[in-house]
């Protein structure tokens, strides 16, 4: 019987999405990219699905491309013809509406630190490892990394991390502003499901909204993404009725007084 290269767990609108190829440390040949896009889409045409967490079966999250298929020369193996229907894991993963945590379980290397970088946080295990050996290999990215990475921890510290192509410890990430949280490896899964469940009891729509709204205002200069967030909440404010905001109001007034923190 046929490995299945992705598993998906949905409960309560999150969906847990585990690269299944641990003899390959979850190297992203070209079938597991095409079934990571499909499985994408698939979560994007499902309302039931709210939140997504991306992890790695084993003792990796993911290796990267894999070198042993990039090596063969086969048609499409390089992983950046955009023409091959369904194979643009980066697309399908960026038209998920929703947020997306990424579980960094263990090694996130090269194409899978971009798959991690795609992700809106990352919640590392003391055992994850980042490391972008593009330069090392010879093949410039093609799914962000050099966009995404200076952003998040500037482009010096992003510079040194792409020019060396050394390892950097979940610590060093947590430091550097890499990742949101450095939890224990058996508190990895459950610290993101708490999170997840955290954000998929929001109103549905605003939460999409609201994840469009940060990433849109990201890529203006400020003063544009001031107007464009008033203008937003302007439209959205038309929308909800004063006994919607006195029961939502309510629920968050409750919740205040009950929550707790989900991290351990």
């Amino acid at each position: 019987m046929p490995q299945q290269l992705i598993l998906v767990d949905t409960q309560e609108g999150v969906a847990t999405v585990t690269l299944n190829r641990p003899e390959a440390m979850n190297a992203l040949s070209a079938e597991l990219r095409l079934a990571l896009a499909q499985t994408f889409r698939g979560l994007q045409a499902d309302p039931a699905v709210r939140v997504a967490i991306v992890t790695g079966a084993g003792r990796a999250f993911c290796a990267g491309m894999d070198l042993k298929e990039l090596g063969t020369g086969g048609e499409g193996t390089t992983g950046f013809d955009r023409s091959a229907e369904g194979n643009d894991m980066a697309a399908a993963i960026a038209a998920f509406e929703g947020p997306v945590i990424a579980a960094v379980n263990g090694h996130a290397v090269t194409a899978g630190f971009e798959l991690a970088l795609a992700c809106d946080l990352i919640v590392a295990s003391t055992k994850a490892r980042f490391a972008d050996t593009h330069a090392r290999v010879g093949i410039l990215p093609g799914w962000g990394l050099s966009v995404r990475l200076p952003r998040l921890i500037g482009i010096a510290r992003a510079k040194e991390i792409s020019f060396t192509g050394n390892t950097v410890t979940a610590e060093q990430a947590y430091e550097w502003g890499l990742v949101n949280r450095v939890v224990e490896p058996e508190a990895l899964l459950p610290t993101c499901r708490a999170l997840a469940a955290q954000m998929a009891t929001c109103v549905p729509h605003v939460l999409k909204g609201y994840k469009k709204l940060i990433d849109s205002g990201y890529d203006m200069p400020f003063s544009a993404a001031l107007e464009a967030e008033l203008a937003a909440g302007i439209a959205s404010a038309k929308q909800v009725s004063s006994a919607m905001i006195a029961a939502r109001r309510a629920g968050v007034m409750e919740r205040g007084r009950d929550q707790q923190d989900p991290a351990p």
